[in-house]
C-alpha cells in the first residue's frame, strides 16, 4: 500500500530507483490499482513529513525547500502586477503630484499639466509653451500673493501696482528736481536720490509724525479709508512742493522741510493702517504671510517706478530744457493716476470690524429691508467715508455726551432725571447748527455709561434707530423744544417701547451679523464717541 501511495504522489524517477534496489518486488502489487481512486493531496507538507520516515528520501530531494519556493511563487501571483494611478493628488507650492503604483512600489508622479521638460518642448511646441506659461504664472503667484486670501485681494493688488509705480516715479523726479535746486549736476542726481531722501528725514519731520500719530490714533481704526486717502493726497502735494524747489532755490530748506513733514505724516498713516488692511484679506489668520507678500509687492512695484523715471530721463538726456520741464509735465498726470489707483484699491478693502457708522448702516438695512449687509456691501456704500457726507439724513444719531453749549430740549433734562442705576446708557434729543447757513437741526444723542460692554452699545444704537424710524414717520411731533406734558408722556412711552424691542431683537441681530462675516466682538469708536458718563445716586 505504501508503494501505491508513492507511485501516485511522488515523482516516478525516484520510485524507479527504489524498486530497482529490490528485484523480488512484484509488479502485480500495483496492477489492481486501476480500480482504486487516485488520492489527491491538498496539503503536501503533511505527506512529506510522513514519507520521510518511511522512504528516507530527504537526501535526494529537499521537500521543505520545494514547499517554500511554491509558497513564495503563490505570494508573488497574489500581488498586483498592473500599474495604475491612485485617486490622491498632493498639491504643494503650486505643483501637483499624484500617487502611482507601478507594480513594485508606490511613487509620486507630477501631473502632466504642471510638468515641463525639454523633450516635451521639442515634441509639441504649442502645448509646451502653454505649460511653461502656466508654470511661470504659478511661480509668480506664489511669489507675490499669499496662499489663502479673500477674493477681492487680487483686485486690490492690481490698483496697488498702478499706485506704487507712478508714485515711485514721481518721487525720483522730485528728488532729481531738488538736486538741481541746490546745484548738483543732473548726472549725479539719480544715483544720489535714495541718499537725499534719507537725509531729508530730519528731526522736524519725525517730530511732526509723532504729533500727528498721537492726535489721530483712534481715527486709524474708525475712519481708516478716509485717513488713508487724505494722507495720500497730502503725499502727492508734498511731491509737488519738492518739484518747486528748482524755481525757488533760496527757499530750498523751507520747501524741503514742509514736504518732508507731509511725507512723514503720510508714512505714519500708511504704517498705522497697514495691519488693518492686511487683516481684512487674511481669511485663514495668515496675517504674517499677507504682510510679507505686501512688502515684496511694494519693493517690486517701486522698482518699476524707478525704471520708468530713468527711461524718461534717458529719452530726454540730449535736451536739457525738456529734461527740466519733465517733472512739471508728468506731475499732474502721474498724481491723478496715483490717487485714482489708491481710491480704487481702497474700494476693494472690505473691513470686518464694526464702527458706529457701519453698525448704523447695518441696523438701518435690517430694520427697513430685513437683511444684513455683508462687509463688501458696506464697503461699497461707505466709500472713503468723507466727513462732509455725515449728518445730512434726518435725525442723525451721535454717540457721546451732551453739548452744553447747544440748545438742549426740555425732554433731555427729563430723560436724565429719570435715569436709574441699572441703566448703562440713555437716549435724548439735541439741537445743533451745522454748515454756513447755521440752520438749527434736530438729532439724537446716545450717551454711554462707564463700564458698558459691547452688547450695551449695540442695544443702545439699535434703540436709537427704532426711535429715529418712529420720528421720521411723522406720527408725532416731539421735536419741539418746549414740549407740553402730553408730549413728554409720549416721548417716555416711545423710549420704553423701543427699549423693549431693542432688547428683544439684539441677539437675533448679532447672530445674523456673525453669519455674514462681521467681527462682533467690539465697536471701534472715535475719541469723541468714547466719552462716558458716571451715574451718581443722590
Amino acid at each position: 500500500m505504501q508503494s501505491s501511495l508513492c507511485a501516485t504522489s511522488i515523482n516516478s524517477t525516484h520510485c524507479h530507483h527504489s524498486w530497482a534496489s529490490s528485484p523480488n518486488a512484484k509488479i502485480s502489487l500495483i496492477e489492481p490499482a486501476k480500480t482504486v481512486k487516485p488520492i489527491t493531496l491538498v496539503k503536501p507538507l503533511r505527506v512529506v513529513s510522513s514519507l520521510k520516515s518511511s522512504f528516507n528520501f530527504h537526501k535526494d530531494f529537499d521537500f521543505e525547500k520545494e514547499d517554500h519556493q511554491n509558497h513564495k511563487n503563490q505570494q508573488e501571483q497574489e500581488q498586483p502586477t498592473n500599474s495604475y494611478h491612485l485617486p490622491i493628488v498632493i498639491r504643494s507650492s503650486g505643483s501637483a503630484s499624484r500617487y502611482f503604483w507601478d507594480g513594485n512600489g508606490l511613487k509620486l508622479v507630477s501631473i502632466h499639466e504642471n510638468s515641463f521638460s525639454l523633450w516635451d518642448f521639442c515634441l509639441d511646441f504649442d502645448d509646451a509653451v502653454r505649460r511653461l506659461v502656466r508654470i511661470c504664472n504659478s511661480a509668480l503667484r506664489n511669489f507675490f500673493l499669499p496662499r489663502e486670501v479673500s477674493g477681492n485681494y487680487l483686485e486690490y493688488v492690481k490698483w496697488k501696482l498702478l499706485h506704487r509705480v507712478f508714485s515711485s516715479a514721481l518721487q525720483v523726479l522730485a528728488t532729481q528736481a531738488m538736486f538741481r535746486a541746490i546745484g548738483i549736476g543732473y548726472k549725479r542726481s539719480l544715483p544720489s536720490a535714495a541718499a537725499l531722501n534719507w537725509v531729508l528725514k530730519d528731526g522736524l519731520g519725525r517730530l511732526s509724525r509723532c504729533i500727528y500719530t498721537a492726535s489721530l490714533a483712534s481715527a486709524f481704526d474708525t475712519n481708516l479709508k478716509r485717513v488713508r486717502f487724505s494722507t495720500s493726497v497730502l503725499f502727492s502735494l508734498s511731491i509737488g512742493v519738492e518739484l518747486l524747489t528748482p524755481l525757488f532755490p533760496s527757499y530750498f530748506l523751507l520747501l524741503a522741510s514742509v514736504a518732508n513733514i507731509a511725507k512723514q505724516i503720510s508714512l505714519a498713516c500708511y504704517l498705522a493702517t497697514g495691519t488693518a488692511v492686511h487683516r481684512s484679506f487674511a481669511v485663514a489668520d495668515n496675517l504674517g504671510e499677507v504682510s510679507a507678500k505686501a512688502q515684496i509687492q511694494t519693493v517690486c512695484f517701486d522698482n518699476l517706478g524707478l525704471v520708468l523715471a530713468v527711461l524718461l530721463n534717458i529719452m530726454l538726456r540730449n535736451n536739457q530744457r525738456l529734461q527740466a520741464a519733465l517733472p512739471f509735465v508728468v506731475y499732474p498726470i502721474f498724481s491723478a493716476i496715483d490717487l485714482f489707483g489708491i481710491y480704487q484699491g481702497l474700494k476693494h478693502v472690505h473691513l470686518q470690524t464694526l464702527t458706529k457708522d457701519r453698525l448704523e448702516i447695518i441696523i438701518n438695512a435690517w430694520i427697513h429691508q430685513k437683511y444684513i449687509p455683508s462687509p463688501a456691501d458696506i464697503s461699497r456704500e461707505e466709500g472713503i467715508n468723507c466727513s462732509w457726507r455725515k449728518g445730512r439724513e434726518l435725525w442723525p444719531i451721535r454717540i457721546g455726551c451732551l453739548n452744553v453749549r447747544g440748545q438742549l430740549p426740555q425732554l433731555a433734562m427729563l430723560t436724565m432725571q429719570a435715569l436709574k442705576d441699572e441703566d448703562f446708557y440713555f437716549i435724548c434729543m439735541e439741537r445743533f447748527s451745522k454748515g454756513l447757513s447755521r440752520i438749527d437741526r434736530h438729532g439724537i444723542v446716545l450717551s454711554i455709561r462707564e463700564g458698558a460692554c459691547y452688547s450695551d452699545v449695540m442695544t443702545g444704537l439699535l434703540q436709537a434707530c427704532y426711535i429715529r424710524k418712529h420720528l421720521v414717520s411723522g406720527r408725532n411731533s416731539v421735536e419741539s423744544s418746549e414740549c407740553p406734558y402730553p408730549h413728554s408722556q409720549e416721548w417716555f412711552k416711545l423710549i420704553d417701547d423701543s427699549k423693549k424691542l431693542a432688547k428683544l431683537n439684539v441677539n437675533i441681530l448679532n447672530e445674523e451679523m456673525l453669519a455674514v462675516g462681521w467681527a462682533c466682538k467690539n465697536i471701534l469708536l472715535t475719541a469723541q464717541e468714547q466719552a462716558r458718563y458716571s451715574f451718581v445716586a443722590d
